[in-house]
């Protein structure tokens, strides 16, 4: 089994987005997926078209009341299923706070679904709390989506200081950073690709030292700007069902190809409907983003 937390601190650089629909995609190539809402918002729950329901236990049950996650999981696509979320979620926070063990509850539940399903997909909160802990306490890899911009590379910097390099310290050395993920991405600006330089030349510069994302890139496929990207989850479907023909649709089957390790070449089952020959998209450092080394803030080194 393959767990992947999908995370950034800063909100809305697509992690619910690529969660729900690299997931789908992977489902499409026939492997077994388990796309967890860890997000209070509830937005992959709505995106892969469940109602955030309390009463459905969901993830706020598997952290609280020791709900097993097949009990609480909806299958919502051929090979998919979703672990839903609710507001309630919000308040584990606080029910955890006097729980021993709080920061591995999702690993132990996890563990239990070694054997039934191929790829555990984490959609994290843009936050760095308990429910962050536990999500990178579960999974062996990280991917991190990042819009290239000044903001959402600061929020990379403090994520990969602050809180994955704290972790792989303290609770699990088996974590490491995978890669990163462009969204929304803008080919033709300056600043796009000036940023993405960067995060490849600091990535690149990591190589050979014992930090959790010294084996990390920047992955080729490359999600470009697309309305209906947006427009999908309103309708609760993946792109490949809103879409097929879209650069969307496209560019998430072409990440899940890479993610799965296939040659260039070969067309993804999840873009098989999509429309051939689809047109393409034609100052600040890491390294004085990233410090080295991190000193954690307090909230976070509380917690583990």
């Amino acid at each position: 089994m393959r767990s992947i937390a999908v995370i950034n601190q800063k909100g809305g650089v697509g992690k619910t987005t690529t969660t729900a629909n690299l997931a789908a995609a992977l489902a499409t190539e026939g492997l077994k997926v388990l796309a967890i809402d860890f997000d209070p918002q509830s937005h992959l729950t709505i995106n892969l078209g469940a109602a955030p329901r309390s009463e459905d236990g969901g993830i706020y049950g598997v952290m609280t009341d020791a709900l097993p996650i097949d009990e609480a999981m909806l299958k919502v696509r051929k090979n998919l299923w979703l672990l839903p979320s609710h507001i309630d979620l919000a308040a584990a926070e606080t029910e955890l706070v006097s729980v021993v063990g709080r920061e591995v509850i999702l690993r132990d539940a996890i563990e239990a679904m070694r054997q039934k399903i191929d790829y555990v997909l984490i959609d994290c909160p843009p936050s760095l709390g308990i429910l962050t802990i536990n999500a990178l306490s579960a999974v062996k890899e990280v991917f991190i989506p990042l819009q290239p911009h000044f903001l959402a590379l600061q929020g990379l910097g403090r994520l990969l200081d602050d809180t994955i390099r704290l972790v792989a310290k303290r609770i699990n050395p088996d974590l490491s950073v995978t890669a990163v993920v462009l969204t929304m991405y803008e080919g033709g600006t300056r600043l796009a690709n000036e940023v993405v330089d960067d995060v490849k030349a600091f990535l690149e510069a990591s190589r050979g030292t014992d930090c959790p994302w010294a084996s990390a890139r920047v992955f080729d496929a490359v999600i470009r700007r697309n309305v209906k990207l947006a427009e999908a989850p309103s309708h609760g479907l993946s792109i490949f069902d809103y879409a097929p023909r879209c650069n969307g649709a496209l560019d998430y089957a072409r990440l899940a190809a890479e993610v799965l390790g296939k040659v260039e070449s070969a067309q993804p089952a999840a873009a098989k409907t999509a429309a051939k020959g689809a047109p393409t998209d034609k100052t600040i450092k890491m390294s004085d983003v990233v410090a080295t080394p991190a000193t954690p803030p307090s909230d976070v080194a509380n917690i583990v």
